[in-house]
């Protein structure tokens, strides 16, 4: 494998979600020559749809940027570097052979290797994440690390807020970097943990953990619990002590309002999507429900 250039002269750029458009456009913007773009192929993302592109295709080609789905093709775009920005696949040996890649990496590295560094980060309660801009290597997430930027979590953030806050912090941090010339890595010291994908099932409200973390995995955006043998989302809430719920002693995924009790402490319902429907206020939805008195969640 050889090394980056200091600064690239000629780009290929490879991402697929939207979080890959935004440093997409910052290297536009800084004045790289972005020569081609690799991506996922198209395919049908709305029921009875037709194909889609990816985000970065349709960025790609909103900038007159030439679009591959096939990664061979970087070896003959002649570039010097390949940027990676959560492209979804696997880089061949022979195509990092000849043409060196970085990659942004959305978690402190060796904390959070893998598919979701940021799910795992907010699961995990996690005060500090940040990007690293790092070398790609055969095997996943090992390479060694050119530049890091870290980014505090805040205490209710969002899934999408952490993504919004770490998107921006690797635009500033890959313009810099490239531009300055990237150095020489520094390998990876430390705890190595790993992110596993986040399964369907994980988005499933367990009412006998702690408030805490049940609020963790309503952050992600997806959490759901049941109610009459239908699927209720959980969009947005609080959690908050036993003392802080005026004195209530509520068992886990008994529901008083808008308030639902947990194995330590209870959650206070924002905002519910039932079923079949849009997103409602919570107060709203338990006003048209017309709970009986002791009901609870998850049965």
């Amino acid at each position: 494998m050889t090394s980056p250039p200091a600064p690239p002269r000629r780009i290929a750029y490879l991402g697929s979600p939207g979080l890959a458009v935004p440093p997409l456009r910052a290297l536009v913007d800084a004045g790289f020559d972005v020569a081609l773009v690799v991506t996922q192929p198209d395919r049908r993302r709305r029921r009875g749809g037709k194909d889609d592109p990816t985000p970065v295709k349709a960025a790609a080609l909103d900038l007159g940027i030439p679009v591959s789905h096939d990664v061979a093709d970087v070896v003959d775009a002649g570039v010097d570097l390949g940027v990676v920005v959560a492209f979804g696949r696997i880089i061949p040996v022979d195509v990092l052979d000849a043409v060196p890649m970085v990659n942004i990496h959305f978690s402190l590295l060796p904390r959070w290797r893998g598919a979701a560094p940021l799910e795992r980060a907010i699961l995990a309660g996690d005060e500090m994440t940040g990007v690293c801009l790092m070398d790609v290597e055969e095997t996943l997430d090992t390479g060694g690390v050119y530049a890091r930027r870290e980014v505090p979590i805040g205490p209710h953030a969002t899934l999408e807020d952490l993504r919004g806050d770490l998107v921006e912090a690797a635009c500033e941090m890959l313009v810099t970097e490239l531009g300055t010339g990237l150095g020489e890595p520094e390998p990876q010291s430390g705890e190595v943990t790993w992110a596993e994908k986040i399964r369907r099932e994980d988005y499933e409200i367990d009412w006998s953990r702690s408030a805490v973390e049940v609020e963790r995995i309503v952050r992600l955006g997806r959490a759901w619990t049941t109610w009459r043998e239908s699927r209720l989302g959980v969009v947005s809430a609080m959690a908050r002590s036993v003392d802080e719920s005026e004195g209530r002693t509520l068992a886990p995924g008994e529901i008083d309002g808008v308030t639902v009790g947990t194995g330590d402490g209870v959650l206070v319902l924002a905002e519910v999507k039932p079923e079949g429907k849009r997103a409602v206020d919570a107060a709203g939805w338990v006003n048209g429900a017309r709970l009986e008195p002791g009901e609870v969640f998850g049965t």
